[in-house]
This record gives C-alpha cells, sequence and structure tokens, in this order.
C-alpha cells in the first residue's frame, strides 16, 4: 500500500511540473532566473571564411599540371589564395557518395584564371591540388575530365 502511495505521489507531482507556469488571466509569465532558456545559434557559413595568403610555388606548379591534364595549355593566372579551415575532409567541396574525415582541416583555396575560365583548387595539409567542380561564385567549373 506504502508503493502505491508513493507512485500517487510522485505521478501528482511530475503532472504538476509539466503544468506551464502563467500569470495574471491566464497570461504566460516571465520565466524566473532559476529557468532556463533555449537559445538558437547562428547558421554556420555555407563557404569556409579565409585569410588571403602567398600561394606558394610548388602548389602553383601543382596546378600548371593539373590543368595540362585537363587540356588547358594557357598558363593560370592566380585571381586569390586564402589559407581556410574547412568543416572536414571534403574541403568544402563535398562530392556525392564520397565519406570524409569528420574533422576540421587547416587548407588553402586557390582561385585561378586560365584560358578565359576560372578554377577553383582546394588544398588540404599537402601539395596535391583538387578542383572544385561545383559552381562557386566567382568561379567556374571545368567542363573537361
Amino acid at each position: 500500500m506504502r508503493r502505491l502511495g508513493c507512485l500517487f505521489a510522485l505521478t501528482l507531482l511530475g503532472a504538476c511540473s509539466m503544468t506551464p507556469p502563467s500569470g495574471p488571466a491566464g497570461q504566460p509569465s516571465t520565466p524566473s532566473p532559476q529557468q532556463t532558456r533555449f537559445q538558437t545559434a547562428p547558421p554556420l557559413p555555407t563557404a569556409p571564411s579565409g585569410t588571403p595568403t602567398e600561394l606558394p610555388s610548388q602548389k602553383l606548379a601543382a596546378i600548371e599540371s593539373d590543368l595540362r591534364g585537363r587540356g588547358v595549355a594557357a598558363a593560370p593566372t592566380v585571381v586569390s589564395a586564402e589559407n581556410v579551415r574547412f568543416n572536414d575532409g571534403s574541403l568544402g567541396c563535398p562530392q556525392p557518395g564520397v565519406q570524409y574525415t569528420q574533422a576540421q582541416v587547416d587548407g588553402m583555396r586557390v582561385i585561378v584564371e586560365a584560358g578565359g575560365k576560372r578554377y577553383d583548387y582546394r588544398f588540404g595539409q599537402g601539395d596535391v591540388p583538387r578542383l572544385c567542380e561545383r559552381a562557386v561564385p566567382g568561379a567556374l567549373r571545368s567542363s573537361t575530365r
């Protein structure tokens, strides 16, 4: 019998705690300092932001080699180069069906122009460039390869 009394008391307390506080005339009251308000964080930017930097010669040589492999004979002109902390191993340019490291990666985003087109290259920790094939403001997608 004592257990039923305890169970009834706990159920009654639970029901009472689920009732929202109200002020005069059924209006919700302002939260007391003991009540916690949840705050929504602002959304993350869609593209990682970076800081301008000089493009090392070995990275430029790697971009030139990649462009030659794509049939682009014109010498590339660097439009912008910036150090970026990417949100994951996709370097801000995920491909469908590919899994990536789910950790921040320090790298570089480089926009070059060659043969009248702009190309968006990404670097992770090494000197191997990855052409970002998705549309990015200010950069055109490569139509070859």
